[in-house]
């Protein structure tokens, strides 16, 4: 493919995107006071779709859509780090999602809901750690 045809298939997916975290901000429900980000988003619906819930749904796909771009523009061979073990981008991937999930579950078990930021900088930390050397 041409510089110009993945010009046009990065802009795309970019605007379908944006529009669809457009479409969440937009159908989060609102109070006198405002945007009220915790309210569920479906009302009487089977799991709490929350925006904080929608929107980590979303940052998941917007991952695997620009892994799979990634896959597709730049094909890469595998790599062994650390683990001995052979690793392509989309395994790193897994291991840091994998490995995200359990260090928000030990930071809720041992300090508690209070300040999660702390976990995720701490998965931000891992997720460079896991892609540099695994």
């Amino acid at each position: 493919m041409t510089a110009s045809r993945w010009t046009t298939i990065y802009v795309l997916t970019f605007g379908t995107m944006a529009a669809i975290l457009a479409a969440l901000i937009y159908a989060t429900p609102r109070s006198e006071d405002g945007i009220d980000w915790f309210a569920p988003m479906i009302p009487g619906g089977w799991m709490a779709w929350t925006f904080p819930v929608a929107l980590f749904f979303y940052c998941i796909a917007c991952l695997l859509i620009l892994f799979t771009l990634l896959a597709i523009r730049f094909p890469e061979t595998p790599r062994t780090g650390i683990l001995r073990i052979e690793t392509t981008r989309g395994d790193r991937l897994f291991i840091t999602l994998l490995g995200s999930a359990f260090i928000h579950l030990a930071w809720l078990f041992f300090a508690g809901p209070d300040l999660l930021w702390g976990a995720t900088i701490l998965c931000l930390v891992y997720a460079a750690a896991v892609f540099r050397w695994v």
